[in-house]
């Protein structure tokens, strides 16, 4: 019996016990939770907002050397990476004639021999009778322009063979369209051929085969694409910060210097071509292709009232603090203001607060 009698005052305990417990648990869950608020005092600062164009660098002057003349490269004499002066020899074209040009050159040459041997005759005849007073000095004149015509015609027969030939003759040497020549000032960038390549002039219907690729390092623009929401915003001539990922650490400036009148769409976006001239000094090697941002301030704004725009709160058209009015426990009070330029981080506050305010930022903990 007094076993029984133990259990049964034990198990009511036990009961008691739970009760208890559980009235506690919901009565402490059942009260409010303070919440505890980093507090932000606002600060006189300047403020920025920019956007970023992404693109790359390159020359402004990136320029093609064509042959105007085909055949197979015979000599290569330069390599990318060298300086090179206009009219600088870069390559040899040896000239592979075309048959049919090849024969009409050779039936050209013939012909013109036979008729200057015959004109040759001719004027002998003609000049000695000229000299024996049987002619008239016109008819012998009339022989001395026929045979310099069969001579100079012999001579242009005989060069446009060596041309198609060769590519070359010995009265136009200098004038060589086999040797291909650098037509500015600058750093060759790429040589895409290779001795034994065959390569196409440049004609009409043709661009032509590219010998080597020249452009003037000294002279660099970035070259970038911004989104329409900001084209608007931006003008010629404004500044810009350019970072290139290439080199770490160091910033370039530029001036802005073009806009594409026309957009173009990229992925779903309308996006506008922009050209910024930069200044980089000359112990920075800066290479051809390397990618690049462009910063541009659109807006700025100086010595200014601005508070962490997390700290505000838009309700509607009108917009909100809260400023701290007791410490212990922490209570705000709802402040309407004025707020102007945001940078992204912080924002500009025209009126409302002042800097002996104290504001309610982001929770920090419970």
């Amino acid at each position: 019996m007094k076993t029984k009698k133990f259990f049964r005052i034990a198990g009511l305990l036990l009961v008691a016990f739970l009760f208890i417990w559980t009235f506690v648990f919901l009565y402490q869950k059942s009260q409010p939770v303070e919440v505890i608020y980093e507090i932000v005092t606002p600060k006189v600062t300047d403020l920025e907002k920019t956007t970023v164009a992404t693109g790359k660098i390159e020359p402004r002057d990136e320029v093609l050397i064509k042959p105007q003349i085909s055949g197979i490269i015979a000599e290569v004499y330069k390599v990318a990476g060298e300086q090179i002066k206009a009219g600088e020899v870069i390559a040899k074209v040896k000239v592979i004639p075309e048959l049919g040009q090849l024969n009409s050159a050779e039936s050209r040459l013939r012909l013109a021999e036979i008729s200057a041997r015959q004109a040759e005759t001719d004027f002998s005849r003609t000049k000695k009778l000229y000299e024996e007073q049987l002619i008239s000095r016109e008819e012998y004149e009339k022989a001395e322009v026929s045979v310099k015509q069969a001579r100079e015609e012999l001579q242009t027969a005989n060069d446009n063979l060596q041309i198609v030939k060769e590519g070359i003759s010995q009265s136009n040497a200098s004038f060589s369209s086999t040797l291909i020549r650098s037509t500015i000032d600058g750093l060759i960038l790429d040589i895409p051929i290779k001795v034994g390549n065959s390569v196409i002039m440049s004609n009409t219907f043709n661009d032509g085969t590219t010998i080597a690729t020249v452009a003037n390092m000294n002279d660099l623009i970035f070259r970038g694409n911004i989104d329409e929401t900001e084209v608007g915003r931006i003008h010629e001539n404004m500044p810009v910060k350019l970072t290139i990922g290439a080199l770490q650490n160091l910033s370039f400036d530029a001036v802005l210097e073009y806009i594409s009148p026309k957009g173009v769409e990229q992925n779903g976006a309308n996006l506008f071509e922009i050209k910024a001239a930069l200044s980089a000094p000359d112990s920075v090697m800066i290479r051809s292709g390397y990618s690049a941002n462009a910063e541009i301030v659109l807006e700025r704004m100086q010595q200014v009232l601005a508070i962490p725009e997390g700290c505000v709160e838009f309700s509607g058209d009108s917009t909100f603090v809260y400023l701290l009015t007791a410490e212990q426990p922490q209570q705000f009070r709802r402040q309407q203001i004025e707020v102007g330029m945001s940078d992204g981080i912080k924002i500009a506050v025209k009126s409302g607060i002042t800097t002996n305010d104290r504001l309610r930022g982001n929770e920090v903990s419970d």
